[in-house]
């Protein structure tokens, strides 16, 4: 890991949360993610699973952990089994975690190699009632292969058909939502990599360099403050490419006159930054680009004072759209007119900002959360208008991170860089 050693405190704390939800008499099993190949015999960079990460601190593979909180077995009650090392192994693949070290990084007492699973598992399902198993319950999830955490929930429910099956997800997507200060904490390193990183860009981005080159520069940024990498792919957007809202070629020129939207995260100690800013190429905004500009922060200003304790989060999305209406209105983009005669499904809007304004984050870019359940203190979420205008090859997102806390909310990067005149200073100093 590249990161700073982590307290064990938060994962200790995060599993006594966990199991105070847990019904008496029950067992529950997260297993790692899968190492997926690549080509031949290479793999893609392991991911740890989410929930195990964040209920251990573990980000090695072929780990198990299990939660027994009524089992007889004292050391069963929390339980962890990890990868069973060896000089071979050493040799070709490098150190792996001893069983003291899992120990200090989870906080657990009882740690295992993994082949000593099957036997000692066994009679502690024996003795439960229900059997708690995870699956990807993210709403943006869309998965065609058989994951990991997929085939054991096949494989137990066939072994136990006589067993009570229960879902860990939703306990975690409640538990997961509202962030401790250990884990803000870590959220703000990340946050201050991103901050760095788009200071360095506002020294580095001028007509003729490529995307490409934008891209190298933020990835170096956030490997050499300690990031794993990217929290996600990064979009790196010239012009009419800021239009496309998933972008990710990454691969055209940055020309005079152009705006440049940059949408990027880090990931830090498996924590995800989540940032978006738009610049212009040549360090000086145009009166339109400068105008549109203006017109998507006063949408993300208004955007944050919605996010509150209490709020839904479909009827937020509703309430920013009426402020993109006026903007949007103002910019002759629309009239009054297509807003009287819009579909209530697809309002006016739409044509020029099409996506959701916010997202759970946390250590998913895109975290897991009860959408249709009203905000609460301690969550964490992006803000992120945009205006995109296919036509005038202008397009404008602005994004950052905000803490939902009693009062209102918070917002983490209130220190990067935002206001056009600033951005215009910095690229020109």
């Amino acid at each position: 890991m590249k990161y700073h050693k982590l307290n064990q405190q938060l994962f200790i704390r995060n599993r006594a949360r966990f199991k105070e939800q847990v019904k008496p008499n029950s067992i529950a099993i997260f297993h790692s993610n899968d190492e997926h190949p690549w080509n031949g015999d290479s793999h893609h960079t392991f991911k740890q699973n989410s929930d195990l990460f964040w209920l251990t601190g573990i980000s090695q593979e072929d780990t198990i952990l299990v939660l027994a909180p009524d089992n007889p077995v004292a050391e069963m009650r929390e339980a962890l089994f990890i990868k069973r090392t060896n000089e071979t192994m050493v040799i070709w693949n490098g150190h792996k975690h001893t069983l003291e070290e899992a120990r200090e990084i989870s906080g657990i007492t009882s740690i295992f190699w993994k082949d000593e699973f099957e036997a000692k598992v066994h009679p502690c399902i024996n003795y439960s009632f229900h059997i708690y198993l995870n699956l990807n319950e993210n709403d943006r999830a869309v998965i065609h292969t058989p994951y990991k955490d997929l085939r054991v929930a096949r494989e137990m429910r066939e072994r136990y058909p006589l067993h009570y099956f229960e879902r860990a997800a939703p306990i975690l997507h409640r538990l997961r939502s509202i962030k401790s200060d250990l884990e803000l904490e870590l959220m703000r390193v990340a946050v201050d990599i991103s901050s760095k990183m788009f200071r360095r860009l506002l020294g580095f981005v001028k007509p003729g360099v490529m995307e490409y080159e934008v891209e190298a520069e933020i990835i170096h940024e956030f490997i050499r403050n300690r990031a794993n990498g990217h929290s996600f792919h990064p979009i790196v957007a010239s012009g009419k490419n800021a239009c496309i809202l998933h972008y990710v070629d990454n691969n055209g020129p940055c020309r005079d006159g152009e705006l440049l939207l940059i949408d990027s995260g880090a990931d830090y100690a498996n924590y995800a930054s989540d940032m978006t800013r738009t610049i212009p190429v040549n360090g000086r905004f145009t009166p339109r680009q400068k105008a549109v500009y203006n017109a998507v922060l006063r949408v993300m200003r208004g955007a944050q004072a919605l996010l509150k304790p209490g709020v839904f989060l479909m009827e937020y999305h509703k309430q920013v759209g009426e402020l993109m209406e006026k903007e949007l209105v103002d910019l002759g983009l629309i009239t009054l007119s297509d807003i009287q005669k819009q579909n209530p499904s697809w309002p006016a809007y739409k044509k020029y900002f099409m996506h959701g304004t916010s997202h759970f984050l946390g250590i998913d870019v895109h975290d897991v959360g009860m959408r249709y359940e009203p905000m609460q203190a301690g969550m964490t979420f992006s803000c992120e208008p945009g205006i995109y205008i296919q036509e005038e090859g202008i397009g404008i997102r602005i994004e950052n991170e905000m803490l939902i806390t009693k009062d209102g909310s918070l917002d983490l990067m209130s220190h990067i860089p935002v206001e056009a005149d600033e951005i215009e200073q910095l690229m020109n100093s």
